[in-house]
């Protein structure tokens, strides 16, 4: 599986724990869904091209890089988890909480590290979407989800 797509269904994992939490909770402070987890899928044996002291092949990554990069690692296992469920309509939802997890963790980075008005501005309008959109998904799964 490619960089891509490991990356995409990272993305996915991260949106799906905004929504069992306040909106004012933080990426990191949301969990995924039990009913989006695959039966019997060990998500710790899923890599990621990074090492431990968080380079890209032989790139070190800077603060910014590596605030981006943790998101995703927790989104990829959570998008790879609902993308397993047997309900392609849960299977589908599931993914698209996990994605959008994953746009908050990025732009909750450019908050942090940004420093152009505009992106920021860009950024927290995505949060405000994507958290909304995240309890509407998360409600509808767990009302459909067997």
């Amino acid at each position: 599986m490619n960089v891509f797509v490991k990356t995409s269904l990272a993305a996915v994992g991260a949106a799906v724990l905004l929504s069992l939490v306040p909106l004012t909770a933080s990426a990191q402070e949301m969990t995924y869904p039990e009913k989006c987890k695959a039966e019997g899928m060990d998500m710790s044996k899923m890599g990621m091209s990074m090492d431990g002291d968080m380079k890209m092949g032989d790139m070190p990554m800077g603060d910014y890089q590596k605030a981006s990069m943790e998101g995703m690692k927790s989104m990829h296992g959570n998008m790879m988890q609902g993308m397993m469920q047997k309900d392609a309509d849960v299977a589908f939802v599931c993914g698209m909480i996990a994605h959008h997890m994953g746009a908050i963790s990025m732009s909750e980075a450019e908050l942090k590290y940004g420093d152009n008005k505009e992106a920021k501005a860009m950024a927290q309008k995505v949060i405000d979407a994507q958290k909304k959109e995240i309890a509407q998904m998360t409600k509808w799964v767990n009302k459909e989800a067997k």
